[in-house]
């Protein structure tokens, strides 16, 4: 064994104790282990930084940020409905959430498709009177089965054919990892959907993990020829969910109605005042395609003149943008370039004596000197019944305001009002949903169909995001999760200073040689099931760069084709069922669930057995040794 050697393998070996130890961040670890090898001498200088350039790294970045896309514009949103049941039993709505989330994750990041459907399951555990835990993990679990049938599934899969390209093939397709992967999770979900669930521990949610502020008032405007034309107030009870929205006054005419008779029809123009939460919002304005009244509502032209011009259809995207009814160059010099600027939504509390106090947001004129729009306000569990606009604010209010970034900093500085800590707060928007949609299609399509490589492609998506406002300019970057591409980045040179230095070899030999003793088979089994392990206590692209090198070294051995040694890896990473801290969806369900560190293996490691009994005669199948 040579220095060099000796070196990288202590330098591992320190790498994975940090992991496994997770006293620090995965992405320090790994750029620590990049430092040691570039001061050892076993990467050049020169060449350190360059897995940033790496096509893995720059598609898992663009990836995210379209992946942020389809979630900011509630995309997902409006195919939840569509595909869940709306009064199903367990089986077949546990079945149409986990199976969406695996759809979902096969062509998203899967953390992204688990964060977006973490609020409908919550939802669907009440309607089933299930706990929370027993709805989150199976579901966690089909989003982590999903991201094994496409190349931008997961991490690992783009690492693993960034691998094979290196051995002098080309890297794998977008749908190479289907013929596998995509039995594997059918039989993954199969296992929880109609059994798994039930090995689930029966747990409470731990107290305090939601973000809950309390259910907002707000005005939602029928369309002209819109979906709630027609029907009954108790038709539109019937399709909201009462937990999270309901129906709590009616405006025909500019006249408040506060307890509308069930039987009353809805027309053309009426306002129907609700209380809901932030996903209620979301969900009864798709539903019944409402939009908010503040959105479309231009301001009158002078007091006392609301109601009086005729309400003009305005996009979400531009709900803050001339809305005041005045042209843009009457406006005060303050909100002229407002139209430029991104408009968000944002929480704020009224403060005791802030200036905002007895106060309307009529009185403020907040869209003539602000360009803001006051969309909501939470009192408290009271209900107020003045219209929205007419409402006279107290202190302890909590606003739900749209309007430019800016311009909201400089409202709650002048007003005494304090910004709550941001979460992700969404309005539905068709306009954009639709193109973000396309977007991502068409990205996976010229990847699909080799007219473009997937990173190239992929950047073209973001591009077009960008240019067309799909995805929020100050989003682009806040979408990356920076520590995950810090990882891939700095492994891809320590993996390949790993091959160099013919320590992959070395490994694969004395793997091969004591326990496969030669068997292409059992080595392929060895390699999948040390992934798993790994993947389950390290990150699982981490784990994919690690384990790489080394089957490629086993076949090289065994004098057998590398890529079913490959695609073991694939799977393997994915496997992270048996812990909290194996995948970011595990993670992300540990506090809403009330989850321990050990409640994961009961359905993990039956699930990890089912993977591995469907995955081996696949492997040999699809890609003969």
């Amino acid at each position: 064994m040579s220095g060099d050697q000796i070196a990288i393998l202590a330098i591992l070996a320190a790498t994975m104790g940090l992991f496994l130890s997770g006293r620090l961040r995965h992405d320090v670890v790994a750029l620590a282990a990049l430092i040691a090898c570039v001061v050892a001498g076993l990467v050049p200088g020169e060449e350190a930084f360059a897995g940033f350039g790496h096509p893995a790294v720059i598609t898992v970045a663009c990836v995210l940020v379209l992946s942020r896309g389809l979630q900011s514009s509630g995309a997902v949103d409006v195919l939840a409905r569509t595909v869940l049941p709306a009064n199903a039993g367990r089986t077949v709505s546990l079945a149409a959430l986990t199976g969406l989330g695996a759809a979902l994750s096969g062509f998203m990041n899967n953390v992204g498709a688990m964060a977006l459907l973490m609020p409908v399951a919550l939802q669907l555990s009440r309607r089933l009177e299930m706990t929370p835990g027993r709805v989150l993990m199976p579901l966690a679990f089909g989003t982590i089965l999903g991201g094994m049938t496409t190349l931008i599934g997961t991490p690992p899969n783009l690492i693993v054919s960034g691998f094979r390209a290196q051995t002098g093939a080309e890297g794998f397709a977008m749908f190479d990892f289907a013929p596998v992967g995509l039995g594997v999770a059918l039989a993954g979900l199969v296992f929880v959907v109609f059994a798994g669930w039930r090995l689930v521990p029966v747990t409470r949610a731990a107290a305090g993990e939601d973000f809950e502020t309390g259910a907002y008032f707000t005005e939602a405007r029928v369309k002209e020829g819109g979906k709630a034309v027609g029907m009954t107030l108790h038709e539109i009870e019937m399709k909201l969910d009462p937990d999270v929205a309901q129906v709590v006054g009616l405006v025909r005419n500019e006249v408040r109605v506060s307890a509308p008779h069930g039987a009353r029809r809805i027309r053309s123009g009426d306002i129907l005042v609700l209380e809901a939460d932030m996903d209620g919002i979301a969900d009864a304005l798709s539903k019944l395609d409402l939009k908010l009244e503040e959105q479309v509502r231009p301001e009158p032209k002078a007091a006392g003149a609301e109601g009086e011009s005729e309400v003009a259809e305005a996009d979400t995207d531009s709900a803050a943008e001339g809305a005041d009814g005045e042209s843009k160059d009457n406006r005060p010099e303050a909100r002229q370039n407002s139209e430029s600027e991104e408009i968000v939504l944002r929480e704020l509390v009224v403060r005791p004596g802030a200036l905002i106090v007895g106060r309307s947001a009529r009185d403020l004129s907040l869209r003539t000197r602000y360009g803001l729009n006051l969309l909501g306000v939470s009192r408290n569990g009271r209900r107020s019944t003045a219209r929205l606009r007419t409402m006279t604010l107290q202190s302890g209010d909590l606003l739900l305001m749209q309007g430019p970034t800016d311009a909201l900093s400089d409202f709650a500085s002048d007003m005494g009002c304090v910004p709550l800590a941001e979460r992700e707060l969404r309005i539905p928007n068709k306009r954009r949903a639709f193109i973000s949609a396309v977007i991502l299609g068409l990205s996976i399509l010229v990847a699909a169909l080799g007219l473009l490589p997937a990173a190239v492609s992929f950047s073209a998506g973001v591009l077009a995001s960008m240019v067309l406002k799909t995805v929020p300019l100050r989003s682009v970057y806040t979408a990356i999760d920076w520590p995950v591409v810090v990882l891939l980045a700095a492994l891809i040179p320590v993996a390949g200073a790993m091959e160099a230095t013919g320590t992959a070899e070395l490994l694969a030999s004395f793997l091969v040689g004591t326990v496969a003793q030669g068997h292409p088979v059992v080595a392929l089994a060895m390699v999948m099931l040390v992934t798993m392990f790994l993947s389950d206590v390290m990150n699982n692209a981490a784990t994919a760069a690690v384990m790489c090198p080394i089957a490629i070294g086993i076949a090289a051995a065994l004098g057998v084709g590398a890529d079913a040694f490959l695609m073991a890896v694939a799977i393997g990473a994915s496997c992270a069922f048996l812990t909290p801290i194996g995948h970011q969806n595990n993670t992300l369900i540990l506090g809403p669930g009330g989850f321990g560190f050990g409640d994961y293996w009961r359905l993990g490691l039956p699930l990890e057995v089912v993977v591995t009994v469907v995955a081996l005669p696949l492997l040999l199948l699809v890609w003969p040794l």
